[in-house]
């Protein structure tokens, strides 16, 4: 069965070009030219993901990606035309899957949509089979999407939760960014570094005390990353 786009975008000419493209590819697609209509589409029938642009009229797409999270759980993937990177943290932050900025190559666009599906997809299977993972004073808990330290718990978004996992997996180990994208973002992402940064930053912004200084997640510098165990 085919999966529905919901792609929300003010570009008459951008959603036009775009739902073509993607049905061509296989999906169903709706379209939304503002994020209150987005809304109502998807209270009324729910698209598989959502592609949602930032620059929108009115209520704006980081605006928009707070209530559908808050109501829906629903994987969303922002285009952008936006670089600056705030808005690439903040809305990682607030629960995007990921984003893409404009101008994007389509079928880079299709390959990360698959990907966030394939994860949306799989990852009730994966928490059924998972186990309580401790690494000094860090409690995950895969079951429950939960991360605790000291006891406190500690809110993230769903990819710097896996990234998370996988270092807390490897505790100890330095990870490569090479590894790092392609056990959490897959390899679709091959060569993409900055994607590991941006979600590096946020981590240490949720869980080190002086983000400036980590004690946590480590600069292996010239290698990659590693997470170091905190007496619990």
């Amino acid at each position: 069965m085919a999966k529905t786009i919901l792609l929300v975008d003010d570009d008459e000419l951008m959603r036009r070009s775009l739902a073509y493209n993607l049905a061509q590819a296989g999906f169903d697609t709706q379209t939304a030219a503002t994020a209150e209509d987005a809304l109502m589409v998807c209270q009324r029938e729910r698209p598989d993901l959502v592609l949602l642009d930032i620059g929108l009229p009115e209520m704006d797409g980081l605006d928009a990606l707070k209530e559908l999270k808050g109501k829906m759980n629903v994987p969303v993937i922002f285009v952008t035309a936006r670089r600056r990177e705030f808005d690439e943290v903040l809305g990682l932050e607030l629960g995007a899957d990921d984003y893409i900025t404009k101008p994007f190559n389509l079928d880079v666009l299709i390959a990360r949509i698959k990907v966030v599906l394939r994860r949306h997809e799989t990852s009730p299977q994966l928490d059924t089979t998972s186990h309580r993972l401790v690494v000094g004073d860090i409690q995950i808990d895969s079951d429950a999407h939960t991360i605790y330290i000291h006891n406190q718990p500690i809110d993230l978004a769903p990819r710097a939760f896996d990234l998370l996992h996988v270092l807390a997996l490897n505790a100890g180990k330095v990870m490569s960014t090479d590894e790092l994208l392609a056990q959490v973002w897959g390899a679709e992402y091959e060569g993409e570094s900055q994607v590991v940064y941006v979600h590096i930053r946020w981590l240490r912004e949720k869980l080190e005390q002086d983000p400036s200084n980590p004690q946590r997640i480590v600069t292996i510098r010239g290698i990659g990353y590693k997470l170091i165990p905190q007496e619990a």
